[in-house]
């Protein structure tokens, strides 16, 4: 009798059976969902059940002739199987009566669905849509049942008990299960990962104690110092009891090293598999995994291998790493908020395989006002109520200015959950802290609007270094353009998304080096909001373009953040009618909302920000809109829906790629991921044409216009509106 395979021989790799690729997956996906319910509140054994009723009859439809002649031959001849191998299982498990199962498998290759359209297709539910394959299927599926049985000798054909918690969050970590079994032990024949991995243990006793001797290397005996040694103890040692707790505290308050003292003593109490800390910019990330190495890992551990870092430009020393991060199988993982909240929203299953490892961790969401738009705020709060109550998660919002989102009375007619979040920070030395704040910096408001002279007159005058932030990337360069020509390129620097990453790092480290001068102090750097949480910047003097009561209070944090001046200014502005500037109207509400606080002399403390952002809501019925619309899209389990409308970050944008090498290596098909993540732009997709971009590859393009290192690609951009302006004026 011909032997029955999963997998075709592939180069030097022979054939894997069915029975062999079955039982990998099958203990697989039992032990990932034991894993996960052994932090799950609500489950009774459904989790397991379903991964080991799916994983079981996952790939049914192998076995029918066809597609195992086509397994059997020579590799490279058998890029598509010839019939349908997934609408078998499907079948058999809905025969049986186990839907949830069945859902798992139909959803394993497509993806989770929109539950109420599959609900109106009746009898065909999780089936294939084509009617001729289900006929199909339906005539042979007694037939592929006793092969099945023949090569494995399980069968688990049983109805299923239904879940009384969350069931979207539910079918997506059952989905996790299943896609990262079939994918890991796939892989692992193929030798595309490893088989046997060495995770290091979260050890968060160890790794407290060896973060306590870091913090003690650190700092002096200042006021400053005192403050931060106290905030550190004071995190450390808080005994929450709850699923949430808030840490309200002023930048330069070591939140880095005293949340995660806190997370560790409570990853310790709670038994928890993992830290995760999400920030809302990749171009943070890397300073705080660098005091993370330092301070965590223990003897002879890869330091890689226990705090890693996930995000769109990561780079890993092996396969093995990228392997454990990318999975979320790591001690400690540092990642975006990105990453994060849209691996929840995902439909699909290579972004949802890592999933079942999130029940039982401790999450610190960093900066975590700005973590995601105000539109997507509601869902997310959603997701982590449910995850803490329904998977044993437990979370830590922390910020300079902290938005009590919870407590946003536009939003009582959408249902918000209302849990006990309790203070990490007590009240006496957040008070101390803010009042340290507030010796730190003073806000001024220059109500006239102003020119682009007048404005670069005037911030030239003030102390400097100086910081100026514009709320858009075009506007940032015309006015560090406007610096360089009037008081020479060594007076200005410019950081924004118009430089590439790699531009943007050698930037960075040079403002860094700059600051720390301090025979250098005339010169202004111009910037978008790119700099406003998270960067370890220290300026003497601040402007920031008018904008949101948020971003000023972040912007504020980059001005004698150490308090070296006894006081800073951080002043507000907004400009005249310009063609060569561009406005932002999504900012355009906030906008009035900070103008109303300045009118009316409020004082700019960061206990406004949750008034600040409820009055922005107030006046924002497309906003209300959208976030309803999402709940509800949720609440119908229309997964794909969600998928597509829970977008971080706006992909209607293209890669424009500024290396001529690099141009050469990807039109010969020669590009490495890498470098074109180093030495692209984002472009609006709608600026292709005008901007003359040229398609190298799908979805990646040649920047066709001026780049250089000091205003990007806005340099091009730039030279095009002055020739227009120009010809206007012939």
């Amino acid at each position: 009798m011909m032997e029955y395979l999963a997998h075709s021989a592939k180069e030097d790799c022979p054939p894997q059976s069915y029975e062999a690729h079955v039982k990998g997956v099958f203990l697989r996906a039992v032990k990932y969902a034991g894993e996960a319910e052994n932090y799950a509140l609500k489950c009774r054994g459904q989790l397991e059940d379903v991964a080991r009723r799916s994983a079981i009859l996952h790939d049914l439809g192998k076995l029918c002739d066809q597609n195992q002649t086509s397994l059997h031959e020579p590799s490279g001849k058998n890029r598509h199987l010839p019939v349908n191998h997934v609408d078998a299982g499907s079948a058999a498990l809905i025969a049986s009566g186990s839907l949830y199962s069945a859902l798992a498998v139909y959803s394993r290759h497509r993806g989770l669905p929109d539950i109420a359209a599959e609900e109106a297709r009746g009898d065909t539910i999780f089936r294939d849509e084509h009617p001729d394959v289900r006929d199909r299927v339906d005539h042979m599926l007694q037939e592929l049942i006793r092969r099945h049985q023949d090569a494995v000798q399980m069968d688990e054909r049983q109805p299923e008990y239904p879940f009384d918690g969350d069931l979207p969050v539910f079918f997506r970590m059952m989905l996790s299960c299943l896609a990262d079994a079939d994918h890991t032990d796939t892989a692992v024949f193929y030798s595309q990962a490893p088989d046997r991995e060495e995770i290091p243990q979260l050890r968060a006793n160890e790794r407290l104690a060896a973060l306590d001797q870091y913090v003690l290397t650190l700092g002096s005996n200042d006021i400053r110092s005192r403050l931060r040694r106290e905030m550190y103890l004071t995190c450390r040692d808080a005994n929450t009891t709850g699923k949430f707790t808030a840490c309200d505290s002023p930048v330069g308050s070591v939140k880095t090293t005293a949340v995660m003292a806190h997370l560790l003593k409570q990853a310790a109490r709670r038994k928890a598999r993992r830290v995760f800390v999400i920030l809302p910019y990749t171009s943070i990330i890397q300073q705080s995994v660098d005091v993370y190495r330092k301070a965590l890992v223990l003897p002879g551990e890869n330091p890689e291998s226990v705090v890693s870092e996930l995000h769109c430009r990561a780079d890993f020393q092996d396969q093995d790493t990228r392997y454990l991060t990318s999975l979320w199988r790591t001690p400690v993982i540092v990642t975006t908020a990105v990453a994060f909240f849209e691996t929840i929203a995902s439909n699909h299953p290579s972004t949802l395989r890592r999933l079942h490892e999130l029940p039982g961790s401790v999450i610190f969401v960093d900066e975590s006002h700005n973590a995601l738009p105000l539109k997507l705020l509601p869902l997310a709060w959603r997701w982590m109520n449910i995850l803490a109550k329904e998977w044993s998660c437990y979370w830590v919002l922390a910020s300079g200015s902290l938005v009590r989102f919870w407590q946003l009375g536009a939003l009582r007619e959408i249902e918000i959950a209302q849990p006990n979040v309790s203070d990490l920070v007590h009240t006496s030395l957040r008070t101390r802290l803010m009042k340290y704040e507030q010796d730190r910096i003073s806000f001024y408001w220059k109500p006239e609007p102003l020119s682009r002279d007048e404005l670069t007159a005037w911030v030239q005058s003030r102390p400097g270094p100086r910081l100026l932030i514009m709320n858009t990337v075009q506007s940032a360069a015309v006015i560090a353009d406007d610096l360089c020509r009037r008081y020479g390129r060594n007076s200005v620097e410019h950081l924004s998304t118009a430089l590439t990453p790699e531009d943007r790092d050698t930037v960075i480290k040079r403002i860094k080096a700059r600051l720390v001068d301090k025979d250098d102090a005339e010169w202004t750097l111009v910037a978008t909001s790119c700099v406003e949480a998270g960067v370890d910047f220290s300026f003497r003097t601040g402007f920031r373009e008018l904008s949101s009561l948020l971003s000023l209070l972040q912007a504020a944090g980059r001005v004698n953040r150490h308090g070296a001046v006894e006081s800073a200014e951080m002043w507000s502005f907004s400009m005249q009618d310009d063609s060569m500037l561009k406005t932002n109207p999504a900012l355009e509400t906030s906008r009035e909302v900070l103008r109303t606080y300045f009118n009316q002399n409020m004082n700019i403390v960061s206990v406004l920000s949750t008034q600040s952002l409820n009055e922005e809501l107030t006046r924002d019925d497309s906003c209300i809109r959208t976030i309803r619309s999402l709940i509800d899209a949720e609440d119908a389990m229309q997964f794909k829906t969600v998928d597509e409308q829970f977008e971080v970050i706006d992909s209607n944008t293209v890669s424009a790629v500024v290396d001529e090498m690099l141009v050469k290596a990807i039109t010969f098909g020669k590009g490495d991921w890498r470098q074109l993540q180093r030495k692209s732009v984002s472009i609006r997709r709608e600026k292709i044409q005008s901007w003359n971009l040229k398609e190298i590859a799908k979805g990646v393009y040649q920047w066709t216009l001026r780049y250089d290192s000091f205003l990007g690609y806005m340099h091009g951009v730039l030279d095009t509106e002055k020739a227009k302006i120009a010809t206007l004026l012939l």
